[in-house]
């Protein structure tokens, strides 16, 4: 391996917007990031589907007619 052609590795401190602050390793002793997995709405099982035009109800609608199909077989 060539000498002095990787960065450094460091111990980096990453603060989020939220507030929420971890330690990990990176190549730069920093970090600020705008969303973490603390505040992440798929992560804290806030999240929330928009329903366009009848979409997820017609999903459901179609599905329930699949699954009591297979059952009655």
């Amino acid at each position: 391996m060539k000498k002095d052609i990787h960065p450094k590795y460091v111990t980096c401190n990453v603060t989020c917007g939220c507030g929420s602050t971890f330690v990990t390793r990176a190549s730069v002793p920093e970090l600020r990031v705008e969303i973490c997995g603390a505040c992440h709405p798929f992560y804290t099982g806030t999240q929330k589907f928009v329903d366009t035009a009848g979409r997820v109800e017609k999903f459901r609608k179609r599905y329930k007619k699949a699954a009591d199909g297979a059952e009655a077989k």
